[in-house]
This record gives structure tokens, C-alpha cells and sequence, in this order.
């Protein structure tokens, strides 16, 4: 039997397409192993959204293209770098056998029967009706509810590589739960490069599709324990979504909402189509309904023509909204995009430098959020073994990473109530509480407490 491996980089987005192409892959017969140096085919889901992540691609496919001298090896490249012309070039240069965009997958067949260099980089409308099986021995799962963008921030790469936004069908998205649900799995994240605009897409509302708020309530009410989403664009957040949040049990009281920047003027020259005014009016709005909401954003430090004053009012904004999690990132110009045109007139050292302020400005928010838990029981999924095999690790309602020894009859995947007894910045750490309401010591503490 031919053996196959993908290496995914990137977004949840790129998870789920490894999951979908990973089942055409066994439909074909193949046996998926977990490294390349077992492998007959290697496919790398790529990202484009960063530069590091293609160097990370070049750095594998040098290895791969030597590989392929000592050995049969098919090497195949998809996700979003495989739609650009840098992509393409890549490609060219260290001999990729199969290149696939993110709207192809679904040609990997074909891609395996011609037995020579195939390339398919057109949009297929069937990938949004094709459902993939649900995966095994797993309590959370992806549901892709939507695939593109139409919005056209000026950094972003992803209206290019994904094409424009197509909501899919809520009978497909029941279905498809209805299989996760059957297969164990617990909690559930619908997935979309901005879940708020589902059921409109390129400004027109879809016959037959519900809002997003709507879409919520029907998830929530299926069965499943735990809803998440991500991610939102604060230009088409509505109130009605925080209302479902609270007003639907199984959906999880975490809401991730990027900013990008604190600062109107540089919002303005990445077209993201709100000020700071609107969006601080979502975040009250969030917080009325669900007072106990975990926020995370994302963050581009040292955007072209990013001020020190610029830079201060995202600081600002950092202390204002007080967030839980938040993803920060330098700016790196992309190839392709709006504003790769531009000069990008910040040195790297002041990027860098800014991005250690706004860094160390959020770990202690964060310190200060997940330390208002100790003490406090919290429901965590807990996936399985941490790196150190005594403790299981997973995440809160609230995608607080959580870790717990294990003891007996608490050992395995699950969810489970947890008394958080300390915190990091980044994460959590707690005991089990059984039934009774009683903290459940690993064997050693027990004896150490005696």
C-alpha cells in the first residue's frame, strides 16, 4: 500500500483541508503515516500570509527535492502559496510534482492517476458541497461554513489565494455535524475567513441561508457540548451574534475579534472598513450580553507609515479593552498584495522593538486575567497527554491552554470539571473535581500533604 504524509502550515482553515484531503487520500487506498521519511507522497498545505512560513516551505522542499534523488518520492504542494505566482515559482525551482490551490483540493485523484506533473489552481464549485468524513477517536473537530473573503484589507493575501467568499449550504453544515456528533466528537469550531458575513456573499444575502446568528442557534441546539468560531471582522460583527452567544448554552463565551491596529489613521491605509469609535462599540455590545467573555484580537505592529503615535494608541486600546489572548505579529509585506506597492518605510529594528512593548503589555493583562481563575472550577477539554506524560493537556470554554495531572479514573480525553490552582500568561493549571465537589491530588501531592 502507498503510504502519504502532509505537513500543514497555518490557519484551522489549512487544518481542515489537510483532514478533507487526508480522507480522498484513504478513499484512494493510500495508508497515512505520520512522517515524510516513511512516505511515497508528501504534500505540504502551505500559508501565505507571512513571509516565515514560505521560508519554512522552501527550507522542506530543498530537503524533499535531495530525497527524491535516493528514492521514489511524489512531492506535492498545496494551500494558499500554491495559488501565486511565488508559489509557482517556487515550485518550478525545486521540481514540485503536484501543485493544487485551495480551491482544487478535491483533484488530488487526478492528481495521483496522470503520473506526471499536474497542476490545478481553479476554484471548483463542488469543494463546497463535498463533506468529508469525520475524524476518528477525536472530541473536537472544524466545520468549514464558508470558504473566501470579500473583503479587501490592503496587507491580506487571502481574497487572491481563496477567491471570494461562497457560504455554504446549512444542510451541509447540519449533516456534517450531525457525522461529528455520531463519531464522539464534543466541541465544534465553524471556520471562515470572517464567520459574521455568512449567508452574504459578495454583498448579496444567499436564498435559503441564514444569518450567522441564526446559523449559531441551529449548531448550538444539535447536541454538541461546546461552539466556538473564528474568525470575525469587526466591520460585519453584529449585536445578534452576542445575543445568540449568551442566549445559546453550547455556544463557548470566547469571542475572537482582530483590530489589526489602535490607531484610525493606519486602519484606514489597511482598508479595513471601521474605526477604533465602531469597533470598541462591539466590544461593549459583547460584554453587555456575556460579561464573562474571553476577548482575543490580532495585531500588525509596525504597519507602512505606523507613527510612534500610531503605535501608543494601539497600547492605549490594549488597556481599554483589556484582552485575554491576542496574536502579534511585525508587518511583512506579501507579494500581491495592495500594500506591497507601498514603501515599507519601518526599519525592522523599531518593528521589533514595538512589538516587544506591545508584547509585554499584553502579558500583563493577560497575567491579570488568568489569575482571576485561581481558585475557580472551569469546565476544560482536555485532548490528551501533554509532552510530560504524567499531566493531560487541553483548553477552557474560554481557549485558556489548561494542564491537570492525571489520577486514577481521570486519565483520559474528556471533559472535565478542573479547579485551577495557578496561572502563567499563557496558561493554566488545575486539579480535577469530582462529583462530590472534591479536588482530586495526584498520588504524590496526596502523600506530600499527608
Amino acid at each position: 500500500m502507498a503510504r502519504a504524509h502532509i505537513i500543514t502550515y497555518g490557519c484551522q482553515m489549512n487544518e481542515y483541508d489537510t483532514h478533507l484531503v487526508e480522507s480522498q487520500l484513504v478513499a484512494l487506498g493510500m495508508d497515512m503515516v505520520d512522517s515524510p521519511d516513511h512516505a511515497d507522497l508528501v504534500l505540504l498545505n502551505t500559508c501565505a500570509v507571512r513571509g516565515k512560513p514560505v521560508d519554512k516551505v522552501r527550507t522542506v522542499l530543498g530537503l524533499l527535492r535531495k530525497e527524491k534523488q535516493k528514492r521514489n518520492l511524489v512531492v506535492g504542494m498545496m494551500g494558499c502559496l500554491a495559488q501565486l505566482e511565488e508559489g509557482q515559482q517556487i515550485a518550478r525551482k525545486f521540481e514540485v510534482d503536484v501543485l493544487i490551490g485551495p480551491g482544487a483540493i478535491l483533484d488530488i485523484s487526478k492528481a495521483l492517476e496522470n503520473n506526471q506533473r499536474f497542476w490545478s489552481l481553479q476554484f471548483k464549485d463542488e469543494l463546497h458541497d463535498f463533506i468529508p468524513p469525520a475524524p476518528v477517536d477525536k472530541l473536537q473537530a472544524h466545520l468549514t461554513i464558508m470558504r473566501g473573503c470579500d473583503h479587501h484589507c490592503t496587507y491580506c493575501i487571502v481574497p487572491t489565494t481563496r477567491g471570494p467568499q461562497v457560504s455554504r449550504h446549512p444542510d451541509l453544515i447540519m449533516k456534517e455535524l450531525d457525522m461529528l456528533l455520531a463519531a464522539g466528537v464534543q466541541e465544534v469550531t465553524l471556520l471562515g475567513q470572517n464567520v459574521n458575513s455568512y449567508g452574504i456573499d459578495q454583498g448579496k444575502r444567499v436564498p435559503g441561508v441564514p444569518s450567522f446568528a441564526e446559523l449559531l442557534r441551529m449548531v448550538g441546539s444539535s447536541g454538541i457540548r461546546r461552539v466556538k468560531f473564528t474568525t470575525s471582522h469587526p466591520m460585519n460583527f453584529t449585536e445578534d451574534v452576542a445575543q445568540a452567544m449568551a442566549e445559546t448554552p453550547a455556544v463557548c463565551n470566547y469571542v475572537h475579534l482582530p483590530v489589526q491596529s489602535g490607531s484610525n489613521r493606519v486602519l484606514r491605509r489597511m482598508a479595513r472598513e471601521y474605526t477604533i469609535e465602531k469597533y470598541l462599540e462591539h466590544i461593549a455590545a459583547v460584554k453587555k450580553w456575556m460579561p464573562d467573555v474571553v476577548l482575543a484580537t490580532d495585531i500588525i505592529v509596525g504597519f507602512s507609515g505606523e507613527t510612534e503615535e500610531d503605535f501608543q494608541q494601539t497600547m492605549d486600546l490594549f488597556d481599554e479593552v483589556g484582552y485575554d489572548q491576542a496574536y502579534m505579529f511585525a508587518y511583512s509585506a506579501r507579494p500581491g498584495t495592495p500594500s506591497y506597492k507601498h514603501f515599507d518605510d519601518m526599519p525592522r529594528e523599531v518593528k521589533i522593538e514595538r512589538l516587544k512593548r506591545l508584547i509585554d503589555k499584553q502579558k500583563e493583562w493577560a497575567l491579570k486575567k488568568n489569575a482571576a481563575f485561581v481558585g475557580q472550577d472551569v469546565e476544560v477539554l482536555l485532548r490528551g497527554d501533554a509532552t510530560d506524560p504524567s499531566l493531560l493537556e487541553g483548553h477552557t470554554r474560554g481557549n485558556h491552554p489548561t494542564f491537570v495531572p492525571k489520577v486514577p479514573g481521570y486519565d483520559k480525553p474528556g471533559i472535565y470539571t478542573v479547579r485551577i490552582s495557578h496561572s502563567t500568561p499563557h496558561s493554566m493549571f488545575g486539579n480535577f473535581v469530582d462529583a462530590q465537589g472534591q479536588v482530586l491530588l495526584p498520588v504524590k501531592a496526596s502523600a506530600a500533604n499527608a
